[in-house]
C-alpha cells in the first residue's frame, strides 16, 4: 500500500539530505560559536553574546543549498559562509541572499519560486504563533503564517503574466493615444503659427 506524501515532506527531505552529507562529511551540525568580541566601552548596547546556528534547520539547510548550487561546490566549501547569513540576519536572510545571487535584483516570488518555502506561500516549519510573536487574538483565529522570505507571494507564474500582459496592453493603447493627442495639437499649434507669421 503506497505512503501517501504532503507538501511538506519535501522539506524533510531538504534537511535530510544535507544533514547527511554533513554527518558524511564529519562536520558538526551546531555551528561552533565564533570568539568573543572585544567589549566597547563607548557602547553600552553591545553584546558578546554569539547566537548559536542550528545547521539542521531548514533555514540553514537551503541557505547552504543556494550557495552551493550558486556557486557549482560541494555544502562543504559553504558551511561557514551559510552560518554567517544564519547568524547575522536569520531566516530573512534567505530573501538577501537570493536577491545577491542575482545580481543584487529585487526577486518576485510571483514569478520566481521561493527557495525556503517552495512556492506554498506559508512557512515551511508550520511554527506555532507563540513562536512567530502574534497577537493574542490571533492564536485562535486559525489564521496562516507567511512565509518569511517570500511573504506569502503567490506563485502562479501563468497567471501573473497573463494579468501582465493585459495591464501593459491597456498602458500601451493609453500612450499611443495620448501620443496621438499630442501630435494633432502639435500639428494645429504649428498651423496657427503659421498663420500669425504669414499675416504679420
Amino acid at each position: 500500500m503506497p505512503t501517501s506524501t504532503t507538501v511538506f515532506d519535501q522539506f524533510t527531505r531538504r534537511t535530510a539530505d544535507v544533514t547527511a552529507q554533513l554527518t558524511a562529511l564529519g562536520i558538526p551540525l551546531t555551528a561552533p560559536a565564533p570568539p568573543p568580541a572585544d567589549l566597547d566601552p563607548t557602547d553600552p548596547w553591545a553584546s558578546s553574546y554569539p547566537v548559536p546556528v542550528d545547521r539542521s534547520s531548514l533555514a540553514w539547510c537551503t541557505a547552504v543549498t543556494m550557495l552551493a548550487d550558486h556557486h557549482h561546490t560541494g555544502i562543504d566549501r559553504q558551511v561557514l559562509a551559510a552560518d554567517a547569513l544564519l547568524r547575522e540576519l536569520g531566516v530573512r536572510g534567505l530573501a538577501q541572499l537570493h536577491s545577491d545571487l542575482h545580481a543584487g535584483a529585487p526577486v518576485d516570488y510571483r514569478f520566481t519560486r521561493c527557495p525556503y518555502c517552495s512556492g506554498i506561500g506559508e512557512d515551511p516549519t508550520q511554527p506555532t504563533c507563540g513562536e512567530v510573536g502574534c497577537a493574542p487574538w490571533l492564536e485562535f483565529a486559525g489564521h496562516d503564517h507567511p512565509c518569511p522570505v517570500c511573504h506569502g507571494d503567490d506563485y502562479q507564474p501563468q497567471w501573473v503574466a497573463e494579468e501582465q500582459m493585459t495591464e501593459l496592453e491597456e498602458r500601451l493603447a493609453d500612450a499611443i493615444e495620448e501620443r496621438e493627442e499630442r501630435a494633432s495639437l502639435r500639428y494645429r499649434l504649428r498651423a496657427w503659427l503659421c498663420r500669425r507669421t504669414v499675416r504679420s
